[in-house]
C-alpha cells in the first residue's frame, strides 16, 4: 500500500470498516471482539504492511510498554510533582517511561513530539496547559491532533479538542473564582493578580478572577493583573517597586509568587493577614516553608495524574467508552496568610 510510514490506526479502521477503539481491542486481543471483526482489522493491517508499536501485540510482536512524558521544564515544582505521580503509576502497571523537556516555544514542543514518536512509544502524556494553547504563541493545537494520529495524546491541565487525544485538568476558572469571592467577602477590594504564563490554564485562573470581581460590582483593572516572574525575590522586588496601585491582598497562580508577596509584607512591616491577605496556587511544599504558612490551592495534581494514567490502561487494553475529557475540583487549603 505504497510507503507503510504513512499509514496509522485510523487508516486501518476505515480498511476494515470500524471504529479506532475496535482495532484497538483487536490488536490487543480483547475477547470481546467477534472473529469476524477481528478477522478484518487483521487483513486490513497485513494488506498495509504496518507494523506500528501500536499494533505490536496484535501481530505477535512484544510491545515496548513505553509511555513517552513531555514537559516543558522539570524544574518547575508543579511539573516534577506531577512526572513522579505519573512514573509511580505507569510503573505499577508495568510500563516504562521516556521524558523529554521541550521548552515552551510552538518549534520545540513539535520537534520534542516527533522524537518520542520515533522511539515507537505506546502513547504520549503532555504535562502542563502550555501544550494547550497560550496567548503569546502564533501556533494552534494541531501538532497535537497530528501527533494522535499516530498514538493516543494525554494532556494533563489543558482541554484539547480532537481524536484520540484525552484530557484531565484542574477546574481552574472554579478555584480561581472561590478564592476572589472569599477575599471579596473577608473585605478586600484591591486584589492584585500575579501570573506567569498565559497559557490555557493561567487564562483560566485570570477569568475567574475577574468574574468575581464583575459579580461582586467591582471592576477588573489590566494594571491590577501582573504577569511577573515565578520568582520569589523578583515579586518581592516588583511590589516594593510598584507605584500608583494600592491592593490589600495578593492572589497569585504559583505559590513561589506568593511567598514573594510574603516576603513584600515582612520588608514593609505588614501584618499577614490583618494588613494583607495573600493566596497561592498549588499548595506545594513552599506553603509550608514560608512564614506566616500560605493558603493555597489544591489542585488536586495527583487525582489528576492518576485519573490520566487510569484511563490510558484502559484505552491501551482496548477499554470501551472511555471518556476525552475529565475535569478535577480544586480546594482551597487555608492557613495563616488569610483569616477567612
Amino acid at each position: 500500500m505504497g510507503d507503510n510510514k504513512m499509514i496509522n490506526i485510523y487508516d486501518i479502521a476505515k480498511m476494515s470498516g470500524v471504529s479506532i477503539a475496535t482495532v484497538s481491542r483487536v490488536v490487543n486481543n480483547n475477547p470481546k471482539v467477534s472473529e469476524k471483526t477481528k478477522a478484518k482489522v487483521m487483513e486490513a493491517i497485513e494488506k498495509s504492511g504496518y507494523t506500528p508499536n501500536v499494533f505490536a501485540q496484535g501481530l505477535g510482536l512484544k510491545s515496548m510498554r513505553t509511555i513517552g512524558i513531555l514537559v516543558p521544564s522539570i524544574a518547575d515544582l508543579y511539573m516534577s510533582r506531577a512526572v513522579a505521580y505519573i512514573e509511580d503509576n505507569l510503573h505499577d502497571a508495568g510500563y516504562d517511561c521516556i521524558l523529554h523537556c521541550s521548552g515552551y516555544t510552538a518549534a520545540e514542543k513539535e520537534t520534542h513530539i516527533q522524537l518520542l514518536l520515533n522511539k515507537k512509544i505506546d502513547a504520549i502524556i503532555l504535562v502542563g496547559s502550555t501544550y494547550a494553547g497560550s496567548d503569546d504563541e502564533t501556533h494552534n493545537t494541531d501538532y497535537i491532533r497530528r501527533a494522535a494520529k499516530d498514538v493516543p495524546v494525554f494532556i494533563i491541565n489543558g482541554l484539547v479538542d480532537g481524536d484520540n487525544i484525552y484530557c484531565t485538568a484542574s477546574n481552574d476558572y472554579q478555584a480561581s473564582y472561590d478564592v476572589t469571592t472569599a477575599l471579596i467577602e473577608n473585605g478586600c477590594n484591591k486584589i492584585l493578580f500575579l501570573t506567569d504564563s498565559r497559557s490555557y490554564s493561567a487564562n483560566q485562573k485570570k477569568e475567574g478572577y475577574k468574574q468575581a470581581l464583575s459579580n461582586a460590582g467591582l471592576k477588573s483593572e489590566d494594571k491590577m493583573m501582573i504577569y511577573t516572574e515565578n520568582s520569589i525575590p523578583v515579586v518581592k522586588n516588583l511590589l516594593n517597586n510598584l507605584k500608583d496601585i494600592e491592593f490589600d491582598s495578593v492572589f497569585a497562580t504559583d505559590d513561589a509568587m506568593a511567598v514573594g508577596a510574603i516576603k513584600y509584607a515582612l520588608l514593609k512591616g505588614l501584618n499577614v493577614p490583618e494588613d494583607i491577605s495573600i493566596v497561592g496556587y498549588n499548595n506545594s511544599t513552599l506553603c509550608i516553608c514560608s512564614e506566616p504558612e500560605l493558603s493555597s490551592v489544591d489542585n488536586k495534581i495527583e487525582k489528576v495524574c492518576k485519573d490520566t494514567c487510569s484511563r490510558l490502561i484502559d484505552i491501551l487494553k482496548g477499554e470501551e467508552n472511555v471518556p476525552n475529557q475529565s475535569v478535577v475540583a480544586c480546594s482551597l487549603v487555608k492557613r495563616a496568610t488569610t483569616d477567612f
